[in-house]
């Protein structure tokens, strides 16, 4: 019998908790739509994964490595749960702190970050704390973290997000955009879905200005963009934001058809465009050195998203380094999805995820994407107005970022209307532009907001 219970003693079943089984479900949903539907699985399949091993007892996973445990906010210290010697672990309750700027001295708790000893104990009962003052350390000799809490990293250091930018550049051809220039118009017109869901979620008071700009960014549909922005501005709503703007990505195909054929005739869907004309491989190098220049003296913030997927695009188009090109297009992206997806996904841990924020963010992200798809075929319309040479409305819905699933959904829209028509080329030209204005308006959030 000691047997059998040393060995259960030895099992994570007791770790379990309710969120956790519950958050299966969510798992499951995910791969559903990943496997099953198809929707964007290179991205939906690893988030769900991590978000898996998110909701399991796991060990050596998500431990930050023993050292130096800091007061995170300016308060008052309630309560002592440990003391010099003591073994603690993971997620184990230390010290509970009534924070400065809130009336109650209820307090919350802080939970352990690693495993091991309490050494220095350096705080007590009563003891007024600023932010950043040293509380106590844990000692472990082995003093090693958990995998993912170095994976993370890229997340937190910002560098998966432009390494991403580096892989859409080097795959996309500007050359729509560049013969097409009108174009640009409705990618800048799509982030008008941003800007209304910032507004909304500002006037709500329910977020502070930094958080309404972090699930506002999830109308530009790019996954990249808002784990750079909620990064910098909003880390707490990372989880949610991510998870919102990467499903609203893949489900581009559900989405945005119904509002299309609600804002668009059947005439309309049936225009034809006249074939693009041939755009030149300097024409093509010109542009990604002048985007470079005049984004980043315009927004300097956006600097790392742009450089990166300018360099992408030149070196794609420069015709002389393919090596690097096919690095960028495959190596280098698809190493980073899969690291940046299971990141995402590591964090939808049934505590934090499973709350009444969470669920708004994610009502929110949904009007902020359908917000930025009818404003791109309204500027459509609008252009229609007052041009002879008439743009098929359908092609405004692709200027959110979510490249190239969003051109593809035009593409297909418009065949259901003619089979003849073929909208796909069209179509990347406001998509690509949206890439650029999402991180542009990235940029300014985090300029004006401060990250």
């Amino acid at each position: 019998m000691d047997f059998l219970n040393n060995l259960v003693t030895l099992t994570a079943f007791g770790d379990l908790t309710f969120k956790m089984v519950l958050m299966w479900v969510v798992v499951v949903a995910l791969f559903y739509f990943a496997i099953y539907k198809k929707f964007e699985p290179l991205l939906l399949v690893p988030i769900a994964f991590g978000a898996l091993m998110a909701n399991l007892p796991t060990k050596g996973i998500l431990n930050a490595p023993p050292g130096d445990v800091l007061v995170n906010q300016s308060g008052v210290i309630v309560e002592l749960a440990v003391q010099d010697g003591q073994a603690v672990s993971e997620g184990m309750s230390i010290y509970r702190i009534a924070y400065a700027d809130e009336d109650s001295d209820v307090g919350i708790w802080i939970q352990a970050e690693a495993n091991g000893l309490i050494a220095d104990l350096s705080i007590a009962p009563g003891d007024s704390v600023v932010a950043g003052q040293f509380a106590m350390r844990i000692f472990d000799k082995e003093g090693r973290g958990g995998l993912y809490y170095y994976i993370q990293k890229g997340i937190h250091l910002e560098n998966f997000p432009p390494l991403i930018f580096l892989g859409v550049g080097a795959l996309t051809d500007f050359g729509p955009l560049i013969a097409n220039p009108r174009t640009l118009l409705l990618g800048a017109a799509a982030q008008f879905g941003v800007f209304f869901t910032f507004i909304c979620a500002t006037g709500s008071s329910l977020f502070t200005a930094k958080q309404a700009a972090a699930i506002g960014i999830i109308g530009g549909a790019d996954g990249p963009t808002s784990i750079f922005i909620a990064n910098k501005l909003a880390p707490d709503l990372l989880a949610p934001v991510a998870v919102a703007a990467y499903s609203y990505m893949a489900l581009v195909p559900l989405i945005q058809p119904p509002i299309m054929r609600l804002l668009t005739s059947e005439a309309e869907r049936k225009i034809h465009m006249k074939s693009l004309r041939k755009v030149r491989k300097e024409e093509k190098l010109l542009f990604a050195l002048l985007v470079t220049i005049v984004c980043v003296l315009l927004v300097p913030d956006a600097s790392a998203l742009i450089c990166m997927l300018m360099l992408g695009n030149f070196l794609r188009e420069s015709g002389v380094t393919e090596r690097l090109v096919n690095a960028a297009q495959n190596e280098i992206i698809n190493v980073i999805t899969i690291l940046l997806g299971t990141s995402v996904g590591i964090t939808m841990g049934g505590d934090h995820f499973l709350n009444g924020k969470t669920l708004m963010i994610l009502g929110m992200g949904i009007v902020a994407f359908s917000v930025a798809t009818a404003s791109g075929l309204l500027m459509a319309k609008l252009i229609n107005l007052v041009s002879t040479e008439k743009i098929n409305p359908l092609i405004g819905s692709a200027g959110v970022s979510a490249v190239p699933m969003a051109a593809r959904v035009s593409q297909a829209e418009g065949q259901k209307a003619d089979p003849s028509n073929f909208l796909l080329m069209h179509a990347m030209g406001p998509n690509v532009a949206g890439v650029i204005g999402t991180a542009m308006v990235a940029g300014y959030f985090i300029a004006t907001l401060g990250g």
